[in-house]
């Protein structure tokens, strides 16, 4: 196989499917709009799953150099009420590998070993079905032709359009998130709320969630139902008033668990937006997606998952036929929708309970999918 071959996005999805098209021999175009590795802060650690992400980087050679990195402690998950009541502490065992987390930056590196990424690529367009190809336009005009682009450039997708006219939409969910530093030295109380892995507090349409990354490092998030405009108020570079504002969102809540919304460093908004659930298209020779381009859905552990597996897979199909690459590409999306599909109602179900109106529904789902 010696097809030109792109794909747009420098993140789980789009690294995985070119790591393992390395592995196997084959050229590929990564196209990053980003300037360079680090020009963006990485993102919340995720925990990867055994017969998801773990089988991606194993389809990549990477699996023993993941472990060595990932941290099964980090799986460990509080529970606890507005009061600061403990209602679940579940802790894995030494031996327990299913869904070790790893840091986001840390998974971005080992993916990008050896790849060759054109940085600073930003992608307007893609047109399919021209005389000499797909078309890719720049942000900097200049253009180029391919006989395959992956679109695995995220919620926000300039590929997606190829194949498809559907956009996302506003879950009426809004994460606002913050950071703690040095958390084990700086904060001692709050190093102990949080433990080895994450804690959650659920309270009425409302949560905050607070995850352990390494070196001391934890992201909060603050988790509210709530107009997609409703910092229209605010200056998001005022952090003490944001922080006030959430103060007052959560007022009531326990002294300590407050504490994780009092010492943020920072403040962003993010508000959650979707696919529709079923999300497929009808096939465009030439041009597919990958990850959240394809199947933008909640996150609750299953988006990076299936991005690296689904670049993974896409890959090997790939190296493995010797002809014209549209039909592994359309058998592969019908593989992803499917599976995507079936994840897709489990995440929006899962949001629905967990920024509800009844907080026993985030206890009972947290006891329906978590090990005994």
């Amino acid at each position: 196989m010696r097809h030109r071959i792109a794909v747009v996005g420098a993140g789980p999805a789009g690294l995985a499917f070119a790591r393992v098209l390395h592995r196997h021999g084959h050229p590929v175009a990564v196209l990053e709009r980003d300037p360079a590795p680090d020009a963006r802060p990485p993102g919340v650690g995720g925990d990867l799953h055994e017969n998801l992400g773990q089988l991606a980087l194993d389809k990549a050679g990477l699996l023993a150099e993941f472990r060595a990195l990932s941290r099964p402690e980090g799986q460990a998950m509080r529970i606890l009420d507005p009061a600061g009541t403990v209602l679940r502490d579940w802790r894995p065992r030494p031996d327990d590998r299913a869904n070790p987390e790893i840091d986001r930056g840390q998974l971005r590196d080992l993916l990008l070993g050896p790849l060759d990424v054109q940085w600073g690529r930003g992608v307007t367009r893609v047109v399919p079905g021209t005389r000499d190809g797909v078309l890719v336009q720049f942000a900097d005009g200049r253009q180029e032709t391919y006989d395959l682009v992956v679109g695995a450039d995220g919620a926000w997708s300039r590929v997606r359009p190829a194949v498809s006219p559907a956009t996302p939409h506003y879950t009426g969910v809004t994460f606002v998130e913050t950071s703690l530093d040095d958390v084990d030295t700086r904060h001692p109380d709050l190093a102990r709320l949080i433990g080895d892995g994450s804690v959650a507090v659920y309270g009425v349409n409302r949560a905050l969630v607070a995850q352990r990354n390494s070196g001391g490092h934890v992201k909060v998030y603050a988790q509210f139902r709530a107009p997609l405009d409703w910092h229209a108020h605010l200056d998001p570079a005022d952090a003490e008033a944001v922080r006030s504002s959430l103060l007052a969102l959560f007022d009531g809540w326990a002294a300590p668990v407050l504490g994780l919304l009092r010492h943020g460093t920072a403040f962003v908004h993010r508000p959650l937006h979707v696919l529709p659930v079923s999300h497929t298209w009808t096939h465009v020779p030439g041009v597919t997606l990958l990850g959240d381009a394809a199947h933008l859905m909640p996150p609750l552990g299953a988006g990076a998952n299936l991005a690296l597996l689904e670049g993974a897979e896409l890959a090997e199909s790939l190296a493995a036929g010797p002809g014209e690459p549209d039909e592994a590409v359309r058998s592969f999306e019908e593989r992803m929708w499917a599976r995507a599909g079936r994840w897709a109602k489990i995440t929006t179900a899962g949001l629905e309970r967990l920024v509800s109106p009844d907080p026993a529904g985030a206890l009972a789902l947290f006891d329906e999918v978590q090990p005994s």
